[in-house]
């Protein structure tokens, strides 16, 4: 995961209040008759859960990318880690992780941060050789990301520019529930007044909050399994397992 700046996460962080709900059963029904390519296609054709399916039986998917910068209108995603999970379950020996070569340089800023190198994606596999597979495993699971907006922006981009087809899907975003319970106006309030700093959403301080383990960031795969472990404390901290995942998916 390719962090943003901190000003930049203040902004973007948003609560689960003010997510925009959609009809997404309906809007996969229209997408797969006007979709072309054929894993794409299929991907729509699955369908998606009810919006009222308890999250205890909802089938997800925790995603990661990294980047070699933040715009997706101009970077590529460089790698790509997933991990099939519940929430009773996170499904590792079913995991992937792929290095993917990308159709822009490779930043030095991006580098130091990932730690992916010119070597590493110079015999690497282009975005194209994955697509097939990455779309049956995310076919038929909810995403889940920690600010999700990169993985959505990003993965349509890619999508744009090989398939000439973009891509919708929902998302649970651990990043926007964070920002619900850790970032309460009362709290923050009080450490305004006090000089300090808005709580950080960030995903490994999230991850403190909930005395999980410390992994090293920036890997993919590392940061999906992260994510998807985040995502189970924080379901069993504030929300009931009956909680149909209309309440925290966009």
């Amino acid at each position: 995961m390719f962090y943003i700046g901190k000003n930049q996460l203040a902004r973007q962080g948003q609560t689960l209040a003010k997510t925009k709900q959609l009809d997404w059963s309906g809007r996969f029904a229209s997408l797969a008759k006007t979709s072309k390519y054929p894993s794409l296609k299929a991907f729509y054709q699955q369908g998606v859960i009810s919006a009222s399916t308890p999250l205890l039986d909802v089938p997800m998917v925790a995603l990661d990318f990294e980047t070699t910068g933040l715009d997706p209108s101009r970077d590529s995603i460089v790698s790509i880690g997933l991990v099939p999970m519940s929430i009773s379950r996170i499904r590792c020996g079913e995991s992937k992780h792929w290095i993917v070569k990308p159709k822009t340089n490779l930043h030095s800023a991006s580098v130091v941060v990932h730690g992916i190198t010119h070597s590493a994606v110079a015999d690497a596999p282009d975005f194209s050789n994955v697509i097939d597979t990455l779309l049956g495993c995310l076919r038929g699971k909810i995403v889940v990301a920690h600010h999700a907006p990169i993985e959505r922006r990003f993965l349509h981009a890619a999508l744009m520019r090989h398939l000439q087809e973009g891509i919708e899907f929902p998302v649970i975003d651990t990043m926007a529930i964070e920002a619900q319970f850790s970032r309460r106006k009362s709290q923050e309030i009080w450490r305004s007044l006090l000089g300090r700093q808005r709580t950080s959403i960030r995903l490994s301080d999230s991850r403190t909050r909930y005395h999980l383990p410390y992994y090293r960031q920036h890997n993919a795969l590392t940061d999906a399994i992260a994510c998807a472990e985040l995502l189970q404390a924080q379901c069993v901290t504030h929300l009931s397992l009956d909680t149909p995942v209309s309440a925290i998916w966009s």
